[in-house]
């Protein structure tokens, strides 16, 4: 059976990131994107999640889709939360469908919500209708790469790029964190931990 593999989390966890690197697979059709950022109306599956009774009028390859969306996502410049329940029943019906919530800092997200958004949106009872949802960390791809790839296919059972170096390297290259992360002063256990840190003979 065809295979959907739907990834979703709050603004600003990473939907444009993973929806990048999910497409890369000559296995997979996913949102394939030109630019460094494509605002939601071009995501392949974009209809499907304002109709989900389209999956039952649409032919479909024999390969495996990707589909991204954000909670809430913006439609005609208005917010809008994603029915998860209707599209994974029609999504169903033609695919083996999992679903991916994507994990980040919660201070980033709230931090890059309010810059972008001018207010935050993240409430985690958004995604309590998503049934046996599988959780992938952006945190974990800048950090592991390749390695967190390679084993996210195998948990996933779905055909991942993990090998693609020189195109992972340039998606990877601009890590969205540093633009948060400010250096601090001395903390009150810094000197603490320096001490017991020292190596002694």
């Amino acid at each position: 059976m065809k295979k959907l593999l739907i990834i979703t989390g709050p603004q600003g966890s990473g939907n444009h990131l993973w929806s990048k690197i999910l497409a890369m697979h000559p296995a997979v059709v996913g949102w394939v994107m030109g630019d460094y950022w494509e605002g939601h109306h071009q995501e392949p599956f974009n209809e499907f999640w304002h109709d989900p009774t389209k999956f039952e009028t649409t032919e479909f390859s024999d390969k495996n889709y990707v589909t991204s969306i954000s909670t809430p996502y913006y439609r005609d410049k208005e917010l809008h939360w994603p029915d998860y329940k209707k599209f994974i029943e029609y999504a169903s019906k033609i695919f083996d469908v999992k679903t991916c919530i994507i994990g980040r800092d919660i201070n980033i997200i709230r931090n890059q919500q309010k810059r972008v958004r001018g207010d935050i949106t993240l409430n985690l009872d958004d995604f309590k209708s998503i049934e046996d949802p599988f959780f992938i960390s952006s945190e974990l791809l800048f950090l592991y790469g390749q390695e967190y790839l390679k084993f996210l296919g195998k948990q996933l059972d779905f055909p991942i790029a993990w090998n693609h170096a020189t195109r992972l390297i340039d998606i990877l290259k601009n890590d969205a964190n540093t633009k948060y992360i400010k250096e601090i002063e001395d903390q009150e256990l810094d000197d603490i931990v320096r001490e017991v840190s020292l190596v002694r003979s």
